[in-house]
Formats: structure tokens, sequence, C-alpha cells
């Protein structure tokens, strides 16, 4: 069973924000799937389902995105899973806006959701996907900037790049991180 879990920060204030592309790409991986995220459980939203033949449970820690670990470790713990079977779905700074990776293992690069797993399990190794949300170009402070909706001429890369997140979580779980790093990691 592989446990996918999209970072952000739960309620309406922080629906449409950059920080949440990991709600976003898991929202849209749960509509594509038919799976349900309505349970609540584990400091989470979660559902339980399947992507082709492999069971997974989808999650959105509601722990706000720097306490993401304590909802996470409490997943792998309720799912009898372990930090190989965690792929997180998350927003990424250093990445332009639409552009998405996979990466496994690694440090957190700043980005205190990533931190907080790391502390919570005490490995780094788990995989990750990263959406693209590119970096203020003013000299706005970058959690006000992660925090704030995408601009209008942002949005349709923003949108195409959650889908692109998703169909890479499906691609993983069924597939294996070597076929979509090859697949997504080379456009």
């Amino acid at each position: 069973m592989k446990i996918v879990v999209g970072l952000g920060n739960p309620g309406r204030k922080y629906e449409r924000t950059r920080h949440n592309a990991g709600f976003m790409a898991v929202d849209e991986l749960a509509r594509a799937a038919g799976i349900d995220l309505s349970q609540e459980k584990c400091h989470a939203l979660l559902g339980k389902g399947a992507l082709g033949t492999e069971k997974v449970v989808l999650a959105e820690p509601q722990t706000y995105m720097n306490d993401s670990g304590r909802s996470v470790a409490a997943l792998l713990k309720d799912s009898y899973a372990s930090a190989a079977d965690l792929i997180v779905l998350h927003d990424e700074l250093d990445l332009a806006a639409g552009v998405v990776r996979v990466k496994t293992g690694g440090g957190h690069g700043g980005h205190n959701g990533l931190r907080s797993i790391i502390e919570y399990l005490g490995t780094a190794d788990f995989v990750r996907v990263r959406i693209g949300i590119g970096r203020p170009v003013s000299c706005m402070d970058t959690a006000d900037y992660v925090l704030s909706p995408f601009l209008a001429e942002e949005r349709e890369a923003a949108a195409a790049a959650v889908v692109t997140a998703a169909e890479v979580a499906r691609v993983i779980v069924s597939q294996g991180v070597t076929k979509a790093m090859n697949q997504f990691n080379q456009k």
C-alpha cells in the first residue's frame, strides 16, 4: 500500500494559495480515481482506494503545513507503512510555475512541511512530487508569496501542473518511481 500525501493548509483562507498545490494535486488524483476524501483520521482528511491494482491512501494533513509530520507519522503507523511507501506532493519555490519533478530523498530545502515530516519520521528517504510555484519576482516576503493565490497569468500553468502532479503520483504508484522520473523529469 502507498500513502500519497498532499501538503497544504486547511480552511477556505488558504484554499487556492500556492502553498496548497499539494492539496490541489491530491484532490485531482482523488477525483480521477473516484476516491472520496471525507474520512477524518490521523489529523488528516483521507480516502482509501486503488490506483490500478495498487491500494492507496490519499491524505491531506489538517495540522497546517508546519506540523505536517505529525499527521504523516500517524498515517504511516495506522497503515503499517514505512517512509518507503510514502509519496509527498508539495509546492516548490525552486521550480518555475507549472514545472513538476520527481525526487527521492534529500533535504527539506527550507520547506517547513518537508522539514516537519523529516523530523517526525527521522528520515528523508521518501518520494516527493515537486510542484513548481516559482519565486517572488519583487521584494515580496517568501511567506506572503506562498500564502497568496496564483496570479491570473499563472493560473493556467498552475492548473496544468496540478493535473500533471496527480498523473505523476499515479505512475509512481502503478509503475514505480524510476518510470515516473524517466517520463516526467525529462520535460
